[in-house]
């Protein structure tokens, strides 16, 4: 007899699937879930099998609904995430997350020597390569890889 675990539907929040495996905890770093929502209900599941990506990891958040900056964040580190909007037990949004193709402001450069480094000046960058992630810093031209980005989180 096979038993299988089971993860109870979340009333209203956010669950976010597809996420490359391995990058959960990450997403809950970029989310500031421990810091900022320390009493938000999560579910997570790591290496969980994915008949589109293969394995993959999954965070639901109960009571917090993910909205533009964050989601651009997370496609970042999880470009093949879908972000699920759940209201009432029922999904109502459902969309997968795209790498804009400028960031602005949401990430540092990882040039110590960039001139954002020193002086009040909005960090841009443009996406060279959307899988594996690599950006490019427009003030310094310094490429950073998602492992780059990942640290700042």
């Amino acid at each position: 007899m096979q038993k299988d675990i089971r993860v109870r539907k979340i009333n209203r929040g956010t669950v976010i699937d597809h996420i490359s495996a391995g990058q959960a905890l990450n997403v809950l770093k970029i989310l500031g879930i421990t810091k900022e929502h320390p009493k938000i209900t999560l579910t997570v599941a790591i290496n969980v099998p994915s008949k589109r990506i293969g394995v993959k990891d999954i965070v639901k958040v109960e009571g917090l609904e993910l909205r533009g900056e964050e989601i651009d964040k997370i496609s970042l580190i999880a470009p093949e995430a879908t972000i699920n909007i759940v209201r009432d037990y029922k999904v109502i949004e459902k969309k997968k997350v795209e790498i804009p193709e400028k960031i602005e402001g949401m990430v540092k450069c990882a040039n110590p020597n960039c001139i954002t480094n020193f002086e009040i000046v909005k960090t841009k960058f443009i996406v060279e390569k959307k899988h594996p992630v690599s950006i490019m810093c427009l003030h310094c031209e310094r490429v950073m890889m998602e492992k780059d980005i990942v640290r700042q989180f």
